[in-house]
């Protein structure tokens, strides 16, 4: 499978010989700080050894010298840090007059927009917004300039001022003269002309200003996103002007050698299923080769409805008879429940509950919960019939969600919750229901403790560890799902949670995994961890002290996944004209141990991904407790490799997923249990995957 690969990077020649530059001790407006290891080896003879250990930055206008000012020769092209800091800084000059709003964001890189006039209405001006970054020997060997397209973003037209009873909490960024601010630290100056500043409009302010949500674009983004950049390039970039400052190269995009990406091997896109039959797509697959394994323990299943009562004779008849009959229509039928999961429907109805309204919704369960008589040696799953639509504002309404979850969970029961708006509207059936149905029952069978797929790879003596965050908008805090253990098949093993960053938690956790791991398997070849964010030496001390404890010398690999696509660095299939998207398993380094994955359905020429299967890549960096041990690049594609396959490992849909469940599962834990009453999880809810 041939590829012709671009990347959104643009090497650009560094300027010969020494430039001299003027620093100064203190920092007066519109001067850039510059840190003492940006300058290493330039300082000497400048300052005594003492004051030289004192000093942690000097200050530059990047102007001619004025009184007081330190001089210094710099060869840019051997200075690559200071370099970086001067070519940010020309950058932004050029822009100045031409971007109709600048910004420098949080790692000191440039961010332009340009109004867009064809979006923009009389209520709010829309912005295409852009990236430059500067940085240096990741992909070649010289300087490079990062191009991303970040998308649009909605500027209200009516400035603070004109806006009325309005909570300006709410306020987040403003643009005020062609300048971003941050709302909470805006200075004085623009304090003083509320008439200038127009508020960026948030997923939390539209409500409240009468604008609606944007509706997302699902179809194929590279097509789109590599136009808008190559119209910017050729607009701003690849001009007279912009090459006298930053002499970028007339090739444009840079083009990767073969040596600089691969692509995974296709046996890595390999499930097996019931009877080790081995297919790639369980979409297509599961239907026709069956679970791989079936749950065993309990050895009895029953299910039960929990709805309202206005929806008994519509979403809840509908539902019981998809599942017990299945799904009858001429062109896309879908089989019974126990024909495609393999499990009966054994309905106990003296457990349904039924509630008047969604205000006694949640006494109602609790009561029957807490009032029920189980059958021993016997597991329940609760269909929960969710009267509440998908758009509902009332928060106490949508809550109700988490608050049956709670009761369930906390009572051994698993759940499986159903919109009742995708199961019935206005007095019919949704025609559309049969393609929720694979999804909601390939999660009812793994929570049951079924393992609808395995990835088809030998076993080994391996714990993978996933570590996930999701931030709270309503609870103002992060919550970590921490320890989610699978061995190196893909196979789930247990979690546990807890709120906050608290490492020494996490550390307990995956000290009572690795043990547990210990127990069946008497060893352990390694540990890797799939995080969420970049590990530090705080983080990673209490984890190798707990193996220090169970007497293990192992290494320790941390997989940083970025667990939002990545919109910063991008690859381009142009031999591929119509999509652009570069085949599944793609692997391509853009640092010194960072790399691009393409994780998506494009596994050969013939294939035909669905609209929302157009996967941007994830962006994973690797470190080890041993030095040298990533040196082995067998080994780092074995890594990256794991990361690939362990996203085929979702149990909650049969579509592709661009993130490893390592990384999902905790994630979707860490959605929820902010919203729970419980300090902590039942052990009941530790050991299957109730969340799906």
């Amino acid at each position: 499978m041939e590829q012709n690969l671009i990347l959104n990077i643009i090497p650009f020649t560094p300027a010969s010989g020494k430039k001299t530059f003027a620093f100064y001790r203190e920092r007066k407006d519109d001067y850039y700080p510059i840190f003492k290891g940006d300058l290493e080896g330039l300082l000497d003879g400048k300052f005594t050894a003492l004051e030289l250990l004192e000093l942690e930055k000097l200050y530059t206008d990047f102007q001619p010298a004025k009184e007081g000012a330190i001089i210094l020769d710099i060869d840019l092209s051997k200075s690559h840090r200071f370099a970086s800091h001067y070519y940010r800084y020309l950058i932004r000059e050029y822009f100045t007059g031409i971007a109709d709003i600048m910004h420098q964001n949080f790692t000191s890189e440039t961010e332009v927009w340009f109004h867009n006039k064809e979006k923009s209405t009389a209520k709010y001006n829309v912005y295409n917004q852009f990236t430059l970054k500067v940085q240096h020997g990741r992909v070649t060997t010289g300087p490079e300039l990062v191009l991303s397209y970040d998308g649009t973003t909605k500027v209200f037209a009516k400035p603070v001022s004109e806006i009325y009873n309005f909570n300006t909490n709410l306020y987040n960024w403003i643009v005020c003269n062609g300048v971003l601010y941050k709302w909470k630290y805006r200075p004085q100056s623009v304090i003083n002309i509320p008439e200038k500043c127009f508020p960026v409009l948030s997923n939390e302010i539209k409500p409240q200003l009468d604008i609606a949500h944007d509706v997302p674009n699902l179809s194929n983004r590279y097509p789109r996103y590599l136009n808008t950049l190559q119209d910017f390039y050729n607009k701003y970039l690849a001009v007279e002007a912009f090459r006298k400052i930053i002499p970028i190269s007339t090739e444009g995009f840079y083009q990767p050698d073969a040596k600089q990406y691969r692509v995974i091997c296709s046996s890595s896109n390999d499930l097996m299923y019931a009877g080790g039959k081995t297919g790639k797509e369980p979409k297509k697959d599961f239907k026709f080769k069956g679970p791989y394994q079936l749950p065993t323990k309990p050895s009895n299943f029953k299910f039960f409805f929990i709805y309202q009562a206005s929806d008994k004779a519509g979403a809840v008849t509908e539902l019981y008879k998809y599942l017990n009959s299945g799904y009858k229509d001429d062109r896309f039928p879908f089989p019974k429940m126990q024909d495609y999961i393999k499990v009966p429907f054994e309905l106990d109805i003296t457990k349904n509950i039924e509630f008047d309204s969604v205000e006694n919704a949640v006494t109602t369960v609790r009561n029957a919960i807490k009032n029920a008589e189980w059958q021993p040696d016997t597991r329940y799953l609760a269909l929960f019939v969710n009267p509440v639509p998908k758009l509902e504002k009332d928060k106490e309404r949508v809550n109700i969600y988490y608050k049956i979850k709670e009761i369930l969970l906390y009572e051994n029961v698993l759940s499986q919750v159903i919109k009742s708006e995708h199961l019935y509207k206005n007095g019919e059936p949704n025609s559309y229901f049969n393609t929720f149905l694979p999804h909601i029952e390939i999660a009812m069978l793994a929570k049951l403790g079924g393992v609808p797929w395995r990835l088809n790879r030998p076993t080994n003596n391996e714990l993978i560890v996933g570590v996930g965050a999701f931030y709270s908008v309503t609870r103002k805090t992060r919550f970590v799902g921490s320890a989610f253990c699978f061995n190196n098949e893909g196979m789930f093993k247990g979690f546990d949670c807890f709120k906050g960053d608290d490492t020494i938690s996490l550390a307990g956790s995956i000290r009572e995994a690795v043990a547990k791991f210990i127990a069946v398997n008497y060893t352990a070849s390694r540990l890797v961890i799939h995080f969420y964010k970049d590990i530090g030496k705080k983080e990673l001390q209490p984890i190798m002290q707990t193996l220090h404890t169970l007497g293990l010398n192992i290494p320790v690999i941390v997989v940083t996944i970025n667990k939002t696509e990545s919109k910063e660095l991008l690859g381009f299939d142009t031999a591929d004209a119509d999509n652009l998207m570069p085949y599944s398993g793609t692997i391509v380094k853009v640092g010194w141990t960072e790399y691009l994955l393409f994780n998506n359905t494009r596994y050969e020429s013939t294939s035909k991904p669905a609209q929302k299967e157009y996967h941007f890549p994830v962006k994973i960096a690797l470190s080890c407790t041993v030095d040298g041990m990533l040196d082995d690049m067998n080994l780092v594609e074995q890594l990256i490799d794991q990361v690939y396959q362990f996203s085929r490992m979702y149990w909650k849909s049969t579509n592709q997923q661009s993130l490893p469940v390592t990384i999902k599962y905790p994630e979707m834990v860490a959605e929820i249990y902010p919203y729970f009453q419980h300090d902590k999880l039942p052990d009941f809810g530790k050991e299957n995957l109730w969340f799906l």
